[in-house]
This record gives C-alpha cells, structure tokens and sequence, in this order.
C-alpha cells in the first residue's frame, strides 16, 4: 500500500503501541484533548522519523552539523516522505532580523533598488543594513541607539581599589578588564574617580586606543589601553556578548529611535537612492498589501523578472492574512502563529511535491476571519501534490479533514490511544469527547454581570491605536476580540502601562523547560516535600534532592544515563543503579506517612493534594487542579508534556495566590490574559471558562484576549477592535455585551458567534 504511511507500534511518550495508516495526498487532522498524545504521534514519531532519515542520506561529517531528532520508539514506520515541520516556535530573537529577512525578500528589494533606483549609490549588498557600505554608522544598522548612561556603569564615589567600582561583568577588583585600568600605571588606585583632575577623567573614560610609552612590568607587552567608554561600545554594548548578558547591560542604557537614520537602520546614501520617490526603507515600511501594490505598477524593464519574484511571496503572505505586517518589522515581535504563517507563505510557492508537511495547531492566534485563509492555504499545499499532517482544536480547520485520527481518551497516562479514524461529519456522530464537543451548539451567557466599576483610558495611541477613549469595565470577565493585527494587544499594553493598581499580565511566551523541570518544582512544592522529610529525620533538605546529594550517584539524578556517541546520536538508557528514579539508595531509605520521597514525588496531582490535604502544598498545587491538570505526576519532565498542558501550567503558576478565600491570605487583582486557549481541546477551553468564572465570582477583573468564539460567547463584556489589521486597524468597533455585538454591522466577529 504505497498510497499510505504505514506506522507500526508507536510508544513515544504515553502511546500505546499505537498501529495505523495515513492516507497520502490528503489532509489528516489529529485532534484529541491537550496531552491526549497527538503531538508525540505526529511530531515526535512520524515527523522525527523522517527527518532521522533524512539525516542519515548525508556523509557522517555533515550530519554532526545539522540538528538532532530524538530516535523515536516504533517498530517500524513504510511510505514515509520528507518531512516539512511548520511549528509555532517563534523565531530566535536577534535585533538584526526583520520580516523582510525572515522571509527571504530583503535580498530581492536590495537587486531591485541596486538596479532600478536613481541615483546608483552600488551594487545590491550595499542596500543591506547589515553591510557597512549600507548601515547607518551611528546605530551600526540597528534602528536604535542603546547609549551609555556613564554613571550607572561607574560609581564616582569610589576608587578602582574599592569593590565592584564598574558594574560591569570583569571589572570587578582582579577581574581581567579591571587589570587593564588598575595596572596601566595611569592611575592612583586609592583616589577616588570624583577626585580625577580632567585629563585623568577624559583618559580613564575617553580614551582611544593607545600604546603606552613606559607602562608597568606587569603590563601585557602586545596590549592597548582604552578608555572606558569606547571600550564599553566596541566589546559589550555593539557585540554579541551585549546581546548575551543583557540583563546586566540593559539598565545601563538609555535606549531610543537613532536620530541619524530615524530608525531606518541605513544610512543617508543609501536613502537617497529612489523609484518614483521611494527609497528602500520606505518601502519596507509599507504594508505587505501597499508595496505589492507599488511593485506591481513599476515599468522599467530592469524590474519585469524581481516584480514577478517578489509579487508572488507578496501574494502569498497576503492570502494568509499578514498583509497587515510591514517588512521593517522586527522578527522577535512575531506572534508565533504569524511566524507560523510566514513559513506556510515560504512553502506556498514551492515547486517540490510529494512532500509531508506537518503543520502544528496552524489555527493558534487566528480570528475566524483569517481562518478561512489559512484553510485555503492548506488545500493549495494539497493541491499540489503533498500529504499534509495538521494536529488542530479548531472546529473549522477539523471539518476542512479528509481524514480524521482522534486520540484520547484521556490525557497523560489516561491517552495515547485511537479512538476514532474516519470523516469530520462521522468524528461529529462517533459519540467520542471531540466529537461530542463539535456536534455541540455554543450558547451566550445568560445573565452577564453587570458592569458597576470601570477604568477610563484616554488617548490611547500605541503602535496601531487611533487615538482611543474607551472606558474599561473592572470586576467583569471581559473579551478583547478582532483580527489579528488589530490592536488588541497593544490596547491591553496601555491598560496595564497606565493603570495604577495590580495588573497580572500573563502573556504567550512558553515556560522553559529542561529535563529536571518538573510540576514540583515548577510549582514551588518540592522544597515544601523536602523540608517534611528532613524535619521528620532530621537531616539537611539537600539529602533529599536529587540535583543534590540526594541525586543517584550513577546517573547524576537524571534518571537516565546518555552515552555520547561522537558524530552519531546520543544514546540515553534508564539508569540501573535507581531504576529511573532519580534518587541515591540512602534517600531512598527514609519514609514519610509510609511513602520515601521518590514514591511522593510519584504521585499524582490529584492524589498529592488528597495527601497532603491541610498543609501549604495541597494550597500550591490547587491552580493544577482548577486548570485540569490534576492527572499529571510530580516528578513529571515538563519536557514530556504539550503546548496546552504547557499553557495551563504558567497559568497555574500565576493563580495561587488568588484562588484562596480573603481570610485565608488570599489577594485580588487585574488579570490580563493573552490568549489562554492556545493548544487547548474544546472540552478543556470549558474547563478554563469556568475557571475565570470563579476568579470573577472571587472578586478579580479578567481581560482576555482571545480569538475562540466559546470565551466571547462566556464573557460579560467584549471590547472588539478592527475593523482590519496593522493600518486598517485600531478602532474600537464594538464595546458591550456579546449579544449586543450581533446587531453590529462593523463587527467582523459576530457573524462567527
């Protein structure tokens, strides 16, 4: 059967030896609730599998350069096409990339100027800001300036032989950078930096580069001074080492628009150098829509090839709905669904065929509006002869389904099976928890609260924002809803800036994790348990750690041990010394309530609470359970886990102290969600409407932002924003209940409730 993928006895994560076939040249959907093991099916089995493979078909001394995916447990897997993985992984941040490099049209705007703009100022590269024939020299082609605030670096009431004078990493006394002031012979050690006269200060702060005419024994023979100040901009601040230790940097800056180039990143050369009055970063600062617009009309015939290529990544991204976004934007302010986006307009066009794309949850971030688009980008990649593998929650993106594979029951240990294989309309009958929830009819709420209290935000102008007045209502569960691009985010942003009370702000940026993350620590309960069991036998808390001395002696408290294979994967066993259970055999000896710490660390949430019903931590894992996630154990890596559960635990970790009554210590506050129902199954996103529920009833004001129309349907208030995206956008085109919103004409949301 050659027209299928055959998967035989797939055991990645919680799956069960799970045995089917796919249908090639179709649409297969994976649907199933959050942590049901669609992901561990589709990307870490049948995807990894292929790139694996792929891998495999390059020389060995190639292969220790291209990434490593993991050896997925299967038996076997027939009929398996190169995989393309479009993931919601937003792109690395580097204040280099932009949309216009991102998507690989910098390069084209750069030939097209190089050859068609007057006057001719060079060839394509030197159009690049990243070039120093083309980068604005004050900024370095970074849009901004980041200068040096002189006396947050240095403490002018001490001298370079008191501690931490320079607060900077190696300028601490003895540390390398220091010993390039301190033993230059330059200075009086003892003296106060206040205390220079104004020749020592210029040369302590100003200096250039210079060789010393007698300098010290101890001084490097090959070695320059410099001043602090160009110092700091040539090695740290301009660097990557700036980039990398930010967190320090930062606050020592004063950051702001370059005023040489007006944040354009290229210099004036490069600006004077137009096509029809427009220069290069002009038309990056265009909208997708308006610069295809304006490629399109040029006449020269040194343009006819470019036109053709840029229109049509132009085209592209525009039929995916981000015409809104201008090239000139930074890459790191993406949303992930519109990186995600940007990659499936990238593939659009490509001439390969029978190829397998794998498309994660493609809906994330979407207004129903842009759905439609997605959808018909979807079918194009199947049009042209490819296999397309999508794991999805939405209703529509599921009915758009050749083929359906719904996994479940349950999450965790309760999933990793099929429950159903067929049509949409046959998922809808099949009496499973998807379908149930689909063949469902969503209802407004029948008594929204009303609203008593609001909050009066004036001229809110933010990025998009068209000079907005809205009054916000307080103590209301309210939606933010519009297209994506509309200015929601941005109008939330000048709530929480201008506010003066508490404001929760709990965004989409995943949690990190790493495989001695785990819900207990991410939870704050394992130093809790570990006190316990060093109280009852009295010895220090690090015995029963396993990052400590509490940890396996063989494996390190991994629980696994990896054998490095040099230019070959690693090979990771279960330990034998512990079993896999992380701990030494002396921890192992000490019982609390007659469970050892590892037989704790084992239990599930559910069962940890019932465990230790009364104490602090049945209060810190309370949000797991008011979030649905009570089946996941403590010791879980939160490796292991999907971007819904993963969703719900950084929401989890922002409750605990408002789930608890006022007597009890508990607090109340402003929350701001920003799209909560990520990767969340229908029948979890109830779950979660009826957890604002009761933060609500508890005396909290939620904002959430969100696109599912269930939420919109279950809030009080909806504040709708559009009525398009980027310039179409930043009006307020509907502010009341949800109801009301269906007797809006401008509303591009009611016609989807």
């Amino acid at each position: 059967m050659t027209d299928h993928i055959i998967i035989r006895g797939a055991r990645e994560n919680n799956l069960k030896g799970v045995s089917l076939e796919i249908p090639k040249h179709q649409i297969t959907v994976f649907t199933g609730v959050s942590g049901s093991g669609k992901s561990s099916l589709v990307l870490d089995t049948i995807a990894a599998k292929s790139r694996r493979e792929l891998n495999d078909t390059f020389p060995s001394f190639v292969q220790q350069y291209l990434p490593k995916y993991g050896r997925p447990h299967v038996d076997a897997i027939e009929n398996l096409p190169i995989a393309i993985v479009i993931d919601q992984k937003k792109p690395a941040q580097n204040s280099r990339s932009t949309v216009a490099t991102y998507i690989d049209i910098a390069a084209l705007l750069r030939l097209l100027f190089s050859r068609v703009g007057q006057p001719f100022v060079g060839y394509a590269e030197s159009f690049s800001f990243n070039h120093p024939e083309g980068s604005c020299p004050r900024c370095s082609g970074l849009g901004e300036i980041r200068e040096l605030d002189i006396h947050k670096l240095v403490d002018f009431d001490k001298s370079l032989n008191d501690e931490d004078t320079i607060h900077y990493i190696a300028f601490g006394k003895g540390g390398w950078r220091w010993i390039r002031y301190a033993h230059s012979g330059l200075f009086d050690l003892d003296k106060k930096i206040k205390d220079y006269t104004p020749e020592e200060l210029d040369l302590f702060l100003n200096s250039p580069q210079i060789r010393l005419k007698k300098p010290p024994a101890n001084w490097p023979k090959s070695a320059k001074y410099e001043g602090l100040i160009p110092r700091m901009y040539r090695s740290i601040i301009n660097s990557e080492e700036g980039l990398l230790h930010a967190a320090v940097l930062n606050p020592m800056l004063n950051m702001g628009v370059c005023p040489d180039c007006g944040g354009t990143r290229v210099n004036e050369r490069v600006r004077s150098c137009k096509i029809d009055g427009i220069n290069i970063a002009d038309a990056c600062a265009m909208s997708i829509t308006r610069l295809n617009r304006w490629v399109q009309s040029l006449t020269s015939p040194l343009a006819v090839d470019i036109k053709a290529a840029i229109g049509a990544r132009l085209t592209a991204l525009e039929e995916i709905g981000l015409g809104y976004l201008s090239l000139d934007r930074g890459v790191g302010t993406l949303s992930g669904g519109e990186a995600q986006r940007c990659k499936i307009a990238k593939y659009i066009n490509s001439s390969l065929a029978d190829v397998l794309y794998v498309l994660d949850e493609p809906s994330t971030g979407l207004h129903d509006h842009d759905i439609e688009r997605m959808k018909h980008s979807v079918r194009r990649l199947r049009d042209a002869g490819n296999t397309v593998l999508l794991v999805e929650h939405h209703k529509e993106m599921i009915a758009l389904a050749d083929h359906v594979v719904d996994m479940g029951p349950g999450p965790g240990s309760r999933g990793g099976q099929i429950v159903f294989e067929g049509t949409y309309d046959q998922l809808r009958h099949s009496g499973t928890t998807t379908g149930m929830m689909l063949s469902r009819r969503g209802d407004f709420k029948a008594r929204p609260r009303t609203v008593t209290e609001t909050f009066a935000l004036r001229h809110a102008s933010l990025h998009n924002l068209k000079d907005i007045d809205i009054d916000l209502p307080l103590g209301v569960l309210t939606a933010v809803a519009g297209v994506a691009g509309s200015g929601k985010s941005s109008l939330m942003e000048c709530f929480r800036r201008d506010y003066p009370g508490q404001v929760v702000y709990i965004s989409q940026k995943n949690i990190g994790v790493s495989l001695r993350s785990t819900p207990a620590t991410y939870m704050d309960v394992a130093p809790d348990i570990r006190k316990r069991f060093a109280r009852a036998h009295k010895l220090k808390e690090q015995y029963f750690t396993f990052n400590g001395k509490g940890g396996c002696p063989v494996c390190g408290g991994k629980g696994m041990v990896i054998s490095e294979m040099a230019f070959m994967d690693n090979i990771e066993t279960t330990c034998e010394a512990c079993g896999g259970l992380r701990y030494s055999r002396e921890a192992l000896q000490y019982q609390v309530d007659g469970l050892n710490i590892a037989q704790v660390m084992d239990l599930s949430v559910r069962r940890a609470s019932e465990h230790f019903a009364g104490t602090p931590i049945e209060a810190k894992l309370r949000p797991l359970l008011l979030v649905g996630l009570d089946y996941l154990h403590l010791n879980q890596a939160l490796s292991t886990l999907s971007g819904g559960e993963l969703q719900r635990m950084k929401l989890a970790s922002y409750l605990q102290p408002y789930t608890q009554p006022m007597d009890a210590g508990g607090q109340r506050a402003v929350f701001v969600i920003d799209e909560p129902t990520d990767g969340l199954h229908l029948k979890d996103v109830r779950h979660l409407i009826d957890l604002f529920e009761q933060m609500v009833d508890a005396g909290n004001t939620l904002y959430v932002v969100e696109h599912n129309t269930d939420v919109i349907r279950a809030a009080d208030q909806v504040i709708e924003l559009g009525p398009g995206a980027g310039e179409q956008g930043g009006t307020v085109t509907y502010a009341g209940t949800p109801r009301g919103m269906l007797d809006c004409p401008v509303s591009v949301t009611a016609r989807y409730l």
